[in-house]
């Protein structure tokens, strides 16, 4: 029988993302200075103040009220109505040096031999119902406010946006599990009061707010639909009809958002960040956290594993899961699943075991956190682009920073989205006789 499934996104102005991205710029300045930092960094926002907090191990200086600060102006609460702007809020740090208990299990005098930095389990996930190996719901979702945004930021059509928004998408699938359409999208986003009431009754209020509420709904499926539709490849462009429910702002008015509305908290996105709740996550968030945390990077080794298997032809569908114990360099398991989806035979023309095909990763991939970090450049400042919009599914692509090299400023080129790359599928294919 045909199903649905649903997937969520939030803006980059949601306080939740808020609070990731000056997490992750802060793990980034720390970066720049000192490729070999220890970041763990926590983020608090709420009406008119920051708070940072976490551990950190570095020979960096870092003006963190700075970085706060240029974080929130990008963004675009720059305006003292929103009770929360850069240049007004409060920042308060209370950053201090990491424990020295965890520090001695992660290094060692051989860098290969780095520890992971803690317990726990990652998991990556790919399929191939879209063109970035990404769940269709999430892909949307992410895609809506990505372009929600842009319109903000050209300044040109719906000009009463404010920062704070979310997104929803419901997928109607087929019982072997291909996408038939999109059943519902709903987008709540805040706005400013751009329709005053004419008058203080609670008659003239609601006229008011029914007034705003419609010109939104009208922008929503006139302007930012029709220009997401542009974006998306023709297969996908196809799930959409006549019949889609629209849920535009469903609790009415959405003036007050941002921190002043929800304090937010660095990682407690960890769904949008990876796979919209499809496939599976160990529970560990990524902002803030160097590559020496595992929850971070060995959740990139483990989506850039699944994406080569599932680009390779292996299966439809891909879930790896890694775990480790705090202060050993090898993984205690790895484990996969595709879900029946399983294309490979063996000689003797049977579709090879999930198990077969974990036995070849662990052959093919080195999951020692130095090797991953390495693999991926992962001590390079990359990370601020992976706060909003998700760590899964970005194209890769590079940037230019401003670095201390032996004491002097100089500009690098550094890889982001790494571990996006299709660089293993050639590999995978002749491991697997494709």
């Amino acid at each position: 029988m045909p199903y649905l499934f649903t997937s969520e996104s939030v803006s980059e102005g949601h306080p939740d993302k808020v609070a990731d991205q000056i997490s992750d710029a802060l793990l980034d300045e720390f970066l720049k200075q000192d490729p070999q930092s220890k970041v763990a960094c926590e983020t608090l926002v709420t009406t008119g103040l920051v708070v940072l907090s976490g551990e950190v191990k570095t020979e960096a200086y870092v003006d963190v009220q700075k970085v706060a600060r240029d974080v929130i102006k990008r963004i675009g609460y720059t305006k003292s109505e929103y009770k929360f702007d850069a240049d007004a809020c409060g920042v308060i740090s209370a950053i201090h040096e990491q424990s020295s208990d965890i520090n001695q299990g992660v290094e060692r005098a051989n860098p290969e031999e780095q520890g992971a930095g803690d317990q726990g389990m990652m998991f990556g996930y790919a399929t191939n119902e879209t063109d970035n190996y990404m769940p269709l719901a999430l892909s949307i979702s992410h895609l809506l406010l990505q372009e929600l945004s842009a319109i903000r930021k050209e300044g040109k059509e719906m000009t009463y946006l404010r920062p704070d928004a979310k997104s929803q998408v419901t997928i109607k699938y087929s019982d072997n599990h291909v996408p038939q359409r999109i059943d519902t999208i709903v987008i709540s986003t805040q706005h400013d009061e751009f329709v005053l009431p004419e008058g203080d009754s609670d008659e003239a209020k609601n006229t008011a707010e029914v007034e705003m509420l419609q010109q939104i709904e009208k922008d929503i499926e006139s302007i930012l639909i029709p220009r997401v539709l542009k974006l998306l490849p023709e297969r996908t462009q196809k799930l959409f009809d006549n019949d889609i429910v629209h849920h535009i702002n469903p609790t009415g008015k959405f003036v007050i958002g941002g921190p002043h509305g929800d304090t937010g908290l660095t990682g407690r996105k960890i769904i949008v960040d990876t796979y919209g709740g499809k496939g599976a996550h160990g529970g560990g968030a990524f902002s803030g956290k160097d590559s020496s945390k595992v929850d971070r990077s060995a959740a990139y080794a483990t989506r850039h594993i699944a994406k080569n298997l599932v680009a390779a032809g292996v299966a439809d569908q891909v879930l790896v899961q890694v775990a480790y114990a705090i202060g050993v360099a090898n993984p205690v398991g790895v484990y996969v699943t595709t879900y029946g989806s399983t294309k490979v035979k063996d000689a003797n023309g049977n579709l090879i075991s999930d198990g077969e095909i974990a036995d070849k990763v662990n052959k093919l991939f080195d999951l020692r956190p130095y090797a991953i970090v390495q693999r991926f450049g992962l001590q390079n400042p990359i990370f601020s682009e992976t706060a909003a919009y998700g760590h899964m599914g970005r194209t890769p692509g590079t940037k230019m920073v401003e670095v201390l090299v032996d004491g002097k400023k100089t500009t690098k080129e550094f890889e982001t989205f790494t571990w996006e790359k299709l660089d293993f599928v050639d590999q995978i294919k002749a491991e697997f006789n494709l």
